[in-house]
């Protein structure tokens, strides 16, 4: 899926796909950002007894991914909070998220997996009385058990 080219993609242009366990997953619209993709890599020390040189090898060990953030005007819906009051509830209320890079012409480019992702927090808009243009936002931040490139 990813192609070579001269020109970084824009940060703009991308899906967020929520698996709800239905046949068919659909993309959640409507987000301004999504923040946090990543994985780190834990690694542990250790000493041969029969090393030569008195040095620590660094052996990979665990990995987990970061936690990521979604953020979208308020719409109407509640598909957010019905997870967060599900996993409060149910131990079995993990998701597949896919979240992908659309080029331009909107064919996708990079898509990033986070493998068994549960609500870890949820926040509320801003709400104030001043007037203005400004957009009533929901949070939700989310834990995974794992982050790889989707094909």
């Amino acid at each position: 899926m990813a192609v070579q080219r001269d020109t970084p993609y824009g940060a703009f242009n991308f899906m967020v796909e929520l698996n709800d366990g239905s046949t068919a997953s659909s993309p959640v619209g409507g987000f301004s950002d999504v923040s946090g993709l990543g994985t780190e890599i834990t690694l542990m020390e250790y000493r041969q007894g029969n090393d030569k040189v008195n040095r620590v090898r660094k052996i990979p060990g665990l990995h987990k991914a970061a936690d990521v953030t979604l953020k979208r005007g308020i719409m109407g819906t509640t598909n957010f909070w019905q997870w967060v009051s599900d996993t409060r509830t149910s131990p079995s209320t993990q998701r597949n998220v896919l979240i992908t890079l659309n080029d331009e012409q909107g064919n996708p480019v990079l898509s990033w997996k986070l493998i068994n992702a549960r609500p870890l927090k949820w926040t509320g808009p801003t709400l104030a009385g001043k007037g203005g243009s400004d957009v009533a936002m929901e949070e939700l931040v989310i834990a995974s058990e794992g982050f790889e490139f989707a094909d």
